[in-house]
């Protein structure tokens, strides 16, 4: 059993200015100007600015439901989602069985909480293959359309038999489901990244299962799974509509795993020129798919990798810092890591000591990052 900590006192509101995590296109990654390039490799390294962990909030709702992945920060008001606030998805209920988890908290940057969603069964006319098991793929359109993943369990907490297996759900900017999006290519959606216009969208959905090549007695022990950019119509008055589906990056290993569920692709964050990079937990590595706003070709994981070990130990979520390098947070020990767009791993911090499993969704804020700790259930801000 984990040990809790102190909550530590809520940061003033005006250091959590935040603009979201899972739309950083703006940001960029690496510039063919030869002048820009050497400004950004004198620049210090984003994480070195960064020293103090501070506990926004706990993310444990009524019902008891622990263990946040996903995080997203709502980029503007719309019905009861209020600019500024973020969203944090669970995945385990209240007995801590994986993957059973029904809720998504919306934290303010005071630390008040309430429930956003509480998905316990879908509306009739909807379906998610397997149930209701909400992930760190979580991202919020214009509009206030919420999607979140599911990647559903059993009662006894093992993985589903069914393949595919899970969905998308969108809900309303009141927390109401109003559409389920599942196809051939969607099979655990366990992480997104998502582009947008006021019309349509590109979501970048990393699996977590699918192309199994071992199953024992039923149940999936291993595979080679996708990752898949799902493009979608948007409107003010219907639920976001998938217009086409297509895989564009192939051959990513996942596993099984008793403690962590399973080892699969994870964290995904879109460069300014259009390279989508993948955390690979299983691999502790990171690969990089060009074009990915339009290719129509899967890449190879192995052919695309950028980076691989060193400090990379499990890496699970991921996003773009200001200076447009990327920060993932490992899952085997508490750290983050930053590392350039051309693969350089510049700079190693803990931000949770002995922290193995405990960290998982991130997202960059104005004052540093907006991270989920899994030991203390809690929302934290990684500040200067």
């Amino acid at each position: 059993m984990r040990l809790r900590v102190p909550a530590i006192p809520a940061i003033p509101a005006a250091a959590l200015v935040a603009s979201l995590g899972l739309v950083l296109a703006a940001c960029g990654s690496s510039s063919s100007n030869p002048h820009v390039a050497a400004a950004h490799d004198a620049a210090p390294p984003f994480l070195s600015q960064l020293h103090s962990v501070s506990q926004i909030a706990s993310t444990v709702p009524a019902n008891g439901d622990v263990n946040p992945y996903g995080v997203a920060v709502v980029p503007a008001s719309a019905g009861r989602l209020v600019a500024g606030d973020t969203l944090v998805s669970n995945y385990n209920d209240k007995a801590n069985v994986q993957g059973t988890g029904t809720t998504i908290v919306q934290v303010s940057p005071s630390g008040s909480t309430r429930l956003f969603a509480q998905i316990s069964k879908l509306p009739a006319g909807m379906a998610c293959p397997g149930g209701i098991g909400l992930t760190t793929a979580l991202g919020i359109l214009p509009g206030g359309w919420v999607l979140v993943g599911s990647l559903p369990t059993t009662a006894s907490g093992a993985l589903p038999g069914l393949n595919p297996a899970g969905c998308l759900i969108a809900l309303n900017n009141q927390g109401v489901p109003v559409t389920t999006i599942t196809n051939s290519h969607i099979a655990g959606p366990w992480d997104l990244a998502v582009t947008s216009t006021a019309t349509s969208a590109k979501v970048f959905v990393s699996n977590a299962l699918g192309g199994n090549t071992s199953v024992h007695k039923g149940v999936p022990v291993a595979g080679e799974c996708t990752v898949v950019r799902l493009d979608l119509a948007l409107s003010a008055t219907a639920p976001p509509a998938l217009t086409s589906s297509t895989v564009i990056g192939k051959d990513y290993p996942w596993i099984a795993n008793k403690a962590a569920l399973v080892l699969a692709p994870t964290g995904l964050a879109l460069g300014r020129n259009g390279t989508l990079y993948v955390a690979e937990t299983q691999t502790s590595a990171i690969s990089a798919i060009p074009a990915a706003l339009t290719r129509t070709t899967a890449v190879a994981a192995r052919a695309s990798t950028i980076a691989t070990g060193g400090a990379l130990n499990a890496p699970l979520g991921m996003t773009l810092a200001p200076n447009g390098d990327l920060v993932v947070v490992n899952g085997n020990n508490g750290n983050a890591v930053e590392v350039s767009p051309a693969g350089k791993q510049v700079a190693t911090k803990t931000v949770v000591k002995n922290g193995a499993g405990d960290l998982f969704g991130l997202a960059t804020t104005a004052s540093g990052l907006l991270l989920v700790n899994d030991g203390t259930n809690a929302l934290d801000l990684y500040h200067g």
